[in-house]
């Protein structure tokens, strides 16, 4: 079963539900104020570890290193 990310649009709230797929256009209730939230387009990104321990994006994947171009993790300023 997919796990999908919300944004309440009301209060700010963000959360996560597991839903089967079939529900994952449906409507749900933002846990915080009770309101409708939105679905937000999930992002995931995966990481290895290199011999020295160095977290390093694994290709393909995206995530917020996608645009860098250092290749090396511990150079991010996030």
């Amino acid at each position: 079963m997919p796990i999908y990310e919300y944004a309440c649009p009301e209060c700010g709230a963000r959360f996560e539900q597991l839903r089967p797929l079939s529900e994952s256009d449906k409507e749900i209730e933002c846990p915080k104020c009770h309101k409708t939230a939105r679905r937000k387009i999930s992002s995931f990104s995966c990481f290895t570890t290199t011999e020295g321990g160095v977290p390093t994006p694994v290709a393909g994947t995206g995530g917020p290193c996608s645009g860098c171009t250092s290749g090396d993790c511990s150079t991010c300023a996030s």
